[in-house]
C-alpha cells in the first residue's frame, strides 16, 4: 500500500548554462516520482556525494539512457511506495541504494534488486555512504580482480571515499593493502584506517617504494584511479601473474604500455564502469555484496570513513569540499532527518 505523498520535492538540478562549476548545482521543485514494475520509491535521508556526480555536472558524464538528470549516485531513506511487483514487505523498511541517478533529492527511484536492508548500529548517513564504493569495490577488486587472502592490493587515492573502502575490506578478506597519498598526513590517515602501507607519492617514487617494500616482487593487484601515465608505472609495480584494473581516468585516457612486459609477466589489465551496466547485472551484484560483505556491515567491522555533511540546498558547498581534495572518506548530504 503506497501512503499520501506530496506532490512535489525538492531536488538539485544542473544549470548547464552556468558553466559547470559548484554554482551549476540549483535547487528546484520537481514532481514526486512514481515508481514502475519492480521499483520502489525512498525517502530520501542523506545522499553520498561521488567523483562521477562532479563529472556530470562539468558536463563530462552524462546519465545513461532513462537515468535521472538529477545527480546523485547511491542513498539511504525509507521506502514509502512501491511499483508493481515489489515486494510488500519492503513498504516501510529502511534502506540504501545504488542508483543510476536522482539522489540529489527528497525521492528518489531505484530497483527494488538495488536496494540493501540497513542493520540495527548503522546509521542512515553511514548507510548513504556505502552502496557506490561498496559496489565498486567488490566488483573491482574481488570479482573482476579475483583478489584472494594472502595478496598485495594496492590501491590509489588511499583516504579517497573508494580507497578508505578497498583499504577496509581488503584489511577484512585477508589482504595486504599498499596505499597512495598526496601528503604525509593523508599517509598517517590511511594507516589509521588500516591500510599496511602509505606512500607519499610527491615524496617518493611509488614504484620504487611498492618494490623495495615487497622485495621486489611486487603486488598481485592494483586498482587505478589515475589511468594515463600511472598505467605502466603500475605495470611495473605487478607481480607475475597481476592484475590491472582500471576505474578511472583522471590522469586521461590514452596510455603506452610495454606490451612485452606484459606478455613476459602475464599480467592482466581490466577495467568497468558501474552506472550503465544492465539492471541484471547490478541485481546480481547486489544480491553477492549482500551475501559476501554485508555480514561486515551488520556486525559493525566495516562502516564507511565519512568526512563533512551538507544540506541538501548546499550541494555545490559540497562539490567544493570534494574538489578541493582535502577530504577523507565520503562526503553525504543530510536531506531529512
Amino acid at each position: 500500500m503506497n501512503l499520501q505523498l506530496p506532490e512535489n520535492m525538492t531536488a538539485i538540478a544542473i544549470d548547464h548554462a552556468a558553466g559547470g562549476g559548484p554554482e551549476a548545482l540549483v535547487p528546484t521543485t520537481m514532481p514526486v516520482p512514481q515508481p514502475g514494475a519492480g521499483q520502489v520509491l525512498i525517502r530520501v535521508a542523506h545522499a553520498g556525494v561521488n567523483r562521477p556526480d562532479v563529472l556530470q555536472r562539468r558536463g563530462m558524464y552524462p546519465p545513461p539512457p532513462g537515468a535521472s538528470e538529477i545527480p546523485g549516485l547511491e542513498v539511504a531513506g525509507t521506502i514509502v511506495a512501491l511499483g508493481e511487483g515489489a515486494d510488500p514487505a519492503l513498504h516501510g523498511q529502511q534502506v540504501c541504494a545504488l542508483l543510476s541517478g536522482g539522489g540529489y533529492a527528497e525521492y528518489v527511484l531505484t530497483d527494488a534488486a538495488l536496494c540493501l536492508p540497513v542493520p540495527a548500529g548503522l546509521s542512515l548517513a553511514e548507510a548513504a555512504a556505502l552502496p557506490e564504493t561498496l559496489f565498486t569495490v567488490w566488483h573491482n577488486v574481488f570479482q573482476r580482480g579475483a583478489a584472494q587472502s594472502g595478496e598485495r592490493l594496492l590501491v590509489h587515492g588511499g583516504t579517497s571515499g573508494i580507497g578508505t573502502m578497498a583499504t577496509m575490506l581488503g584489511a577484512l578478506k585477508g589482504l595486504e593493502v599498499f596505499v597512495t597519498c598526496g601528503s604525509d598526513d593523508k599517509c598517517a590517515e590511511a594507516l589509521e584506517i588500516g591500510a599496511d602501507h602509505a606512500i607519499n607519492y610527491r615524496a617518493a617514487d611509488f614504484v620504487e617504494r611498492v618494490l623495495s617494500l615487497t622485495e621486489d616482487a611486487g603486488v598481485h593487484l592494483v586498482l587505478d584511479m589515475v589511468a594515463g601515465s600511472y598505467t605502466q608505472r603500475n605495470l611495473d609495480c605487478l607481480a607475475p601473474d597481476g592484475r590491472l584494473v582500471t576505474i578511472a581516468t583522471l590522469g586521461g585516457a590514452k596510455a603506452e604500455v610495454n606490451m612485452a612486459g606484459v606478455m613476459v609477466k602475464r599480467h592482466t589489465l581490466t577495467g568497468s564502469t558501474l552506472r550503465a551496466r544492465p539492471a541484471a547485472f547490478k541485481a546480481a551484484l547486489a544480491a553477492d555484496v549482500l551475501a559476501q560483505v554485508w555480514p561486515f556491515v551488520a556486525d559493525g567491522s566495516l562502516r564507511p570513513v565519512t568526512d563533512e555533511s551538507f544540506p541538501l540546498a548546499d550541494a555545490a558547498g559540497a562539490h567544493r569540499r570534494m574538489e578541493a581534495g582535502d577530504h577523507i572518506g565520503k562526503i553525504v548530504l543530510d536531506v531529512a532527518t
